[in-house]
Parts: structure tokens; sequence; C-alpha cells
């Protein structure tokens, strides 16, 4: 489980496709990132829960299921990409910005870019089959960064970047066009879901 507050980004360093796994290496920028890590924790990556295999001071290793690759950006990456990073949260600490369970829902793509004074505004594809769980106002996590939907309406959605969110995440390098990870807010399905049921 994640809050969607990104603590940091990474870069990919090895990426190796077998017959049935992709063996992703990720070398954060902040070398405290690893701090107190343990083989078996869970990293988000760009959104993605992932499971930590392999680590040393410099590094850590994940492996992807075919399933997970094709699903979202990470066969859109490369050596050197630049990704979003966080640690699972902690029983006892602050919950901000929202829950994020690390299973993306959709690859979406960005359809508008607006610089507004010191904030980004972007504007996303709404696929149709999530239109009932991203509402203005509500949240929802790009790339695994938790963000507040400035407007929903037809077939897209708006998010705004404030210099921070800017600073510590991959999002500012976001153009018309690109892929990004999408995962709507967990409270938003079991809405969906029983409205669903409840109409029938």
């Amino acid at each position: 489980m994640f809050s969607g507050l990104v603590s940091g980004t990474g870069k990919i360093g090895k990426m190796k496709k077998g017959q049935e796994t992709i063996e992703l290496m990720v070398e954060p920028i902040d070398s405290h990132f690893l701090d107190k890590v343990q083989i078996g924790d869970s990293i988000a990556i760009d959104g993605t829960c992932l499971t930590v295999e392999k680590f040393n001071d410099h590094q850590f290793t994940v492996t992807l299921m075919p399933q997970t690759f094709e699903k979202t950006t990470f066969k859109d990456r490369r050596i050197g990409s630049l990704v979003n990073l966080e640690r699972s949260l902690q029983v006892g600490s602050r919950l901000e910005g929202h829950i994020v369970t690390g299973h993306v829902d959709e690859v979406t793509q960005v359809v508008d870019r607006q610089q507004n004074e010191n904030a980004i505004e972007l504007f996303f594809n709404l696929p149709k089959r999530l239109m009932g769980q991203i509402v203005s106002q509500g949240s929802v996590a790009i790339n695994g960064v938790s963000l507040t939907v400035m407007v929903a309406a037809n077939d897209r959605f708006s998010v705004g970047l404030i210099p921070h969110t800017q600073a510590i995440t991959n999002l500012d390098e976001l153009q018309v066009g690109s892929r990004v990870n999408l995962e709507t807010d967990i409270l938003g399905k079991y809405v969906a879901a029983n409205l669903k049921v409840g109409s029938k």
C-alpha cells in the first residue's frame, strides 16, 4: 500500500528480458532511498508495486511478469529512463496523498499541456471504462504520483503540477503524446462497483 507521495526518482540501469520474466534494475538518484531496505520489500516504480529481490548501496532489482510489463509503461522504458519511486507505507505514519495500491488500471496519454504561471496543467485521455471512477476534485495517481483532478469531463481529465511536484518526479518531462500509468482512487472503484450492482 502506498500514498502516492513519491519520495524520489531513479534511473533504469538494466532491463533483461527472459522468456517468462523481465528483470529490472533501478538506481535511485538519492542514495538514502535504499536505507533500511530489505529483500521482499514493496517499492512502487512509476506507480507499479514490485518486490525487491536484490539490492546494494546504489541499486535494487525487481522482476516483472509479462502481463505487468505489457499492461504498463515499462514496455516504453529504456536504459536511463527516469522513474518515480515510493517505499510502501508504514503503520503509524501520517496518511497524506491518498490510498494507492500500486495496481495500474490503464495506460493513458497526455493530450494537452498548458503552462499556468509556475504550475503545469496536464490533460489526459479518460478511458471509457474508468469514467465513473475519476471525478473533479477527486484523487488519481499518475505514474504513482497522487494528484487532485482539476476537471473531469467527457473523455478527458486534467491535473496540476506545482513546482515541488515538478522538481521531485518525472511528470515535468511529460509532453503531448507521452504515455503514463493511471490508477484511479480505490474508493471510487468501490462506489462505481456498488452503483453498478444497485442498478441491476
